[in-house]
Order: C-alpha cells, then sequence, then structure tokens
C-alpha cells in the first residue's frame, strides 16, 4: 500500500517524483503529494489523483533539487488533502512520507499532544513527524534513530529537515524501500518500477536498516547507527516485471503478500499479552443487547462471512444468518434493532452489498463493516467500519482480501465474546498472531509440489472440494478460485452430502481437494473419503500437522502449521489459492483478467 520516492541530485526534483509515483499508480491510492527543499520545506499534497497534483504544482514554482514523493491509500483518517503525505512536525524544519501502520501512534499522538505538539491530520504517520522533532538536536539520522524507538508497527520513513539541505534519512521496517545508485544522484523508491529509468544500481533495505543520502554518497546503518557495508544489487527485470516485483502475474505476488497483509490487519489490535485492543474500530454501544447477528456479502466476502458464521455460531448463544446480498434484497427483510448487520466488501462499493445494507439500516440494524477501502460508500454508510488494511488488489480474484477478511472476523467473534458473555480466550489471540508466519511457511513448504499437481488438472473437467464445518465454508472459496481462473467447473460439498447425488460423478482421475482440519468431524471427513476413493479419485488432502495419518485415503498429502481449528481456514485457503493459479497457468489463462468478470461489481 501507498508509494514513496525520493530524489537528491542537482536536476530540478519535481519531474522524477512526478514520474516516479505515476510508476506505483498501480500499487493503488486516494491522495498524493510532494515535499521540495530549496531553502525552506515547501510541501504541495492533494485528495484524488496524480493528475490533481501535477494541475496543483502547475501553479507553482518547482526548483529545488532535493525532494520526497508519496501516493497515499487511507489506513488512519478518510481520503483528504490534510491526510495526504508528506507530513511537517510543529515548525515546518521537518517533513516525512511513511508507508505501513503505526500500531501505538495513539498512545504517542497522546503524550506528543500533552508536551504541546499540535497535530493537523488523522493520521498514524504525523506521529513520526513529530518525534523526530521532539529529539532533533540538528543530526537527522540520530534523530530519526531515536524516534524508530518509539515506533511499534511496520514503516518504511523518508525524512527531510530544512537544517540538513543536502540529505534525504530513509529508515526501513517490514514495508520495503530501495534506494537507487546514480552519478551525482541518488534516487529513493518503496517500489523498484519508480527508478528504473534512472538506474538499476540499488540497495535494498532490510529490516532494521538506516540509510542517509546525498547527492554523491549513500551510508547504510543498523538500528544502532553502526555503518554496513551493504551489496549493490542489480535488477534486470523489464519494467512490467518490477510492478509485479519479479513474480510473473500480480495473482501470484498478491498470494505471497498475505503474511504481510494479515500482519498489517493484525496490527494495533492485539497486544502482546493476547489482549483485544479493537474498541476504538467498534463502539462497544453497537454491540450491547444485540439479539442477532446478519452478514452480508457477495462472491469471496460471502465466504468469509460463511466462517464469521461458524466462528459466532460456537462462540455467542445468538441466532445467525449468512445471506447473499443480491438474494437479501429481494426477500422480506427481517432486521430490527437489536440486530447487528455485518457487512464484508473488499472494495466498499459492491452494488448489491451497499443495497442489501440500505434496507437493513431502514429496518433499525446496527451495522458493521469490513472492508479495505478507507473513504469506500460501505465505510461511510456503516455506524462503525473495521478495515483490512490489505492493501491494493489488482488481481481481479481475491486472495490477500479474504483471508485479512477471515483475521478480521476472527477478531470480531473474540470482541463479541468478551463484550456479550464477559470472556475471551487470551492464548486463542496469541495464536492469530502466529498466522502471518505459518502462512509464509505454508508456501515456501508446499507450493513447488501445488505447481507439479496442477499438472493433473490440465484436461480435467471438473474438480470437487470437501469439508465439513469451517472446512465447508473453505471448500467454498477454494472452488470458486479453481473455476474463475481456470475455468475448470469447481464444486465444494459439505462432505457428508456426498452420497446425496454427486458421488455419481466420481471417477477414476477424478481431482478431489480435501479439508480434513477439525476434530470433531475428522473421523466422519475420513469415512467420506473413503467412499471416494473406492471410486478412484485422486484425492488432495489438506491437513493439520499431527492431527492423524492420512495415508490410507490421500493420495498427495499436504500437512499445515499445527493451529487452532478456528484458524485452520486461514492456512487451508492458501494451497487452494495457489493450485488454482498454477492449473490456470498449465491452461494458458490470463490469471490477472480472467474472462467475463470484474474486480468491484458495482452495478446489479
Amino acid at each position: 500500500m501507498c508509494g514513496i520516492v525520493g530524489y537528491v541530485g542537482l536536476q530540478e526534483v519535481a519531474p522524477f517524483l512526478l514520474q516516479g509515483l505515476k510508476k506505483l499508480e498501480y500499487r493503488g491510492y486516494d491522495s498524493a503529494g510532494i515535499c521540495e527543499l530549496n531553502g525552506k520545506l515547501h510541501v504541495h499534497k492533494t485528495q484524488g489523483r496524480i493528475a490533481d497534483l501535477e494541475c496543483l504544482l502547475n501553479q507553482k514554482v518547482i526548483s529545488g533539487s532535493v525532494g520526497i514523493g508519496h501516493t497515499r491509500w487511507a489506513t488512519h483518517g478518510a481520503p483528504s488533502d490534510d491526510n495526504a503525505h508528506p507530513h511537517y512536525d510543529c515548525t515546518g524544519n521537518i517533513a516525512v512520507v511513511h508507508n505501513g501502520i503505526i500500531e501505538n501512534y495513539q498512545d504517542l499522538k497522546t503524550l506528543l499532544i500533552a508536551e504541546g505538539h499540535v497535530f493537523r491530520s488523522e493520521t498514524d504517520t504525523e506521529v513520526i513527524s513529530h518525534l523526530i522533532e521532539k529529539y532533533y538536536q540538528g543530526n537527522l539520522l540520530e534523530a530519526i534513530g531515536l524516534a524508530i524507538k518509539d515506533l511499534r508497527g511496520s514503516y518504511a520513513i523518508a525524512v527531510l529537515a530544512q537544517d540538513s539541505p543536502d540529505e534525504l534519512v530513509v529508515v526501513r521496517q517490514d514495508s520495503p524501500l530501495v534506494i537507487g545508485l546514480g552519478m551525482g544522484e541518488n534516487y529513493l523508491a518503496s517500489d523498484i518500477p519508480a527508478i528504473l529509468d534512472y538506474t538499476r544500481n540499488v540497495y535494498i533495505l532490510e529490516d532494521g536498516e538506516m540509510a542517509r543520502m546525498t547527492r554523491d554518497t549513500v551510508e547504510v546503518f543498523n538500528k544502532e547507527l553502526v555503518p554496513i557495508d551493504k551489496a549493490v544489487f542489480q535488477v534486470e527485470w523489464d519494467p512490467i516485471q518490477a510492478e509485479k516485483e519479479g513474480f510473473a502475474d500480480f495473482m501470484l505476488k498478491e498470494i505471497h503478500e498475505q503474511p504481510k497483509a494479515v500482519r498489517d490487519t493484525l496490527a494495533g489490535r492485539i497486544d502482546q499479552d493476547g489482549n483485544l485492543t479493537i474498541s476504538h474500530d467498534i463502539p462497544v454501544s453497537l454491540v450491547k443487547g444485540i439479539t442477532k447477528v446478519q452478514f452480508i456479502a457477495c462472491g469471496t466476502a460471502y465466504h468469509a462471512s460463511l466462517y464469521g458464521k461458524c466462528l459466532l455460531e460456537d462462540l455467542l448463544e445468538l441466532p445467525v444468518e449468512t445471506e447473499l446480498a443480491s438474494e437479501y434484497r429481494y426477500k422480506r427483510v427481517k432486521a430490527d434493532a437489536n440486530t447487528l448487520l455485518i457487512v464484508i466488501s473488499q472494495s466498499g462499493e459492491t452494488a448489491d452489498t451497499l443495497g442489501a445494507l440500505r434496507l437493513a439500516k431502514a429496518k433499525g440494524a446496527r451495522v458493521l463493516a469490513i472492508t479495505n477501502v478507507v473513504g469506500s460508500t460501505l465505510a461511510r454508510e456503516a455506524d462503525a467500519v473495521m478495515f483490512t488494511h490489505a492493501g491494493p488488489e489488482i488481481a481481479v480474484a481475491s486472495t490477500k482480501a479474504y483471508t485479512t477478511q477471515l483475521a478480521c472476523l476472527y477478531l470480531i467473534a473474540a470482541y463479541l465474546q468478551e463484550q456479550l458473555l464477559g470472556r475471551v480466550d487470551p492464548s486463542s489471540l496469541i495464536a492469530l498472531t502466529k498466522i502471518p508466519d505459518q502462512i509464509a511457511s505454508v508456501l515456501a513448504m508446499h507450493e513447488e509440489r501445488l505447481r507439479d499437481y496442477a499438472q493433473k488438472l490440465v484436461k480435467a473437467t471438473d474438480a470437487f472440494f470437501l469439508g465439513r464445518g469451517l472446512d465447508y465454508a473453505s471448500a467454498m472459496e477454494g472452488q470458486l478460485k479453481l473455476k474463475e481462473i481456470s475455468y475448470i467447473h469447481g464444486e465444494a460439498l459439505a462432505g457428508g452430502e456426498l452420497k446425496h447425488g454427486t458421488l455419481a460423478l466420481v471417477m477414476p482421475d477424478v481431482p478431489v481437494i480435501a479439508l480434513v482440519t477439525q476434530s470433531l468431524l475428522k473421523e466422519k471427513m475420513v469415512s467420506n473419503l473413503k467412499e471416494v476413493k473406492a471410486r478412484g479419485g485422486d484425492i488432495l488432502l489438506l491437513a493439520l500437522a499431527d492431527s492423524g495419518d492420512f495415508s490410507d485415503v490421500g493420495d498427495e498429502i499436504l500437512l499445515l502449521p499445527s493451529t487452532l481449528d478456528f484458524l485452520a481456514p486461514l492456512l487451508t485457503v492458501i494451497p487452494m489459492q495457489v493450485l488454482a493459479y498454477y492449473a490456470a497457468k498449465a491452461r494458458n489463462c490470463d490469471v490477472d483478467k480472467p474472462r467475463n468478470l470484474a474486480k468491484s461489481v458495482t452495478v446489479e
């Protein structure tokens, strides 16, 4: 999410900054801005597109040769001129751009306000500029080194100081930054595409590394300000590949972004002791006294809502309903002032979902939205919003949008349990914080095997996805991924329903993807799979490690990291996404833009 560019050299800075930001437009954004250093810091920023920023700059005289630029994807505070980057400190001596999420920004902001600092925006980023101001004693690098010790979260930060006119200082933690090396000038970007027209020699900063850039030098340090001898990386990607960070397609890139996306979703919402900190997202008043929960969604978001239904039915003593938004709009709406309506949409602009929301709200329902887009219609019309913080998703088939929605739903389920029943299990929330690393390990362990297995699907006309309980909800998403990008017919079944008709379609070598992660239903599911095995079906089985021996039913067995049964869907979906991707590639399908489909369905 977001884009950063920077330049220090002898040329006018504005052309490079604008061109670099345009190269990063594919990442998605809602506002843009630059800061040039020309005797003084001059910030120019606006809500909207880079074209709007260009119009603004055409009315100015821009002649500085040091500067930073940013495109913002809103996370804290709606899209606006004030919330756009860069951000000043109180004195106007320091300007900052930032990608990532500062988890403890509210505590820091409260402390800084008490010390007399004045804030101009709603963003988490602005606390960084004021912290640097607090520690600044003439050495910008040292001030930033002290400031980041107070930060908790993810960040890529670039900083200019009026008192240090010949340098640009940057730091990275969990958000990418690259430095391009030139002759008499050096370049900064959050992604390689922004600098490929200028250089192919770069430093790729690692977590915890800082750098001080001048026109002639780049010095790299660790967090303790000890110099590092950094190796130069030579970029051999073409510009289109560079947008995808070396991945063949945006979908594959987004599959691999899921560890970070889920980590960003959880950031600032669970403390280190496993306590929830989401009352700023969901006011207690919104959930007190509810007697029913309804989920409204479409497509992948609907499959996420099936997961939410299973969670809430198990954890609460309330009736829970899940409705397709397109159907809900034409049914007799049974919602009232004691109904909590949980509405899920990646874009926040899904037409059927918005229509259903308005019907339920007219009946008095309380509306909690889960969406990825700050400032979307859904976010504006809901009573409360939990943003997924997944960052832009470019491929039509949702991947990181889905896993971040599941993470949000688990947080909501725990919050409702805490508020309505007075209890919550901190160990389950600590287990949730381990999911990002476990997703990364699933990709590392199984991607090659899944690519090989996908060859079996090249000539397939049908594939069946089987699961029970939460695994059935996950199977629904797995079959959707396969058919929407590979054009292989996929069908999801609750395992016990197989013998009620569909077993007639199981023949030798028919691919069957089986999910067996729910302890209570494991024996029943194994019995269902033996029926498939007896008829020659080719079974790819997904199970949690240490959950038993499945060698008598699975032709190919993928063991996933051990976790709670309730959290297994965040792991089982990863192999199904990867399988769908490689099956589509093997069939020469356009993975990012499948036929007949659009990313955001904004018509009924």
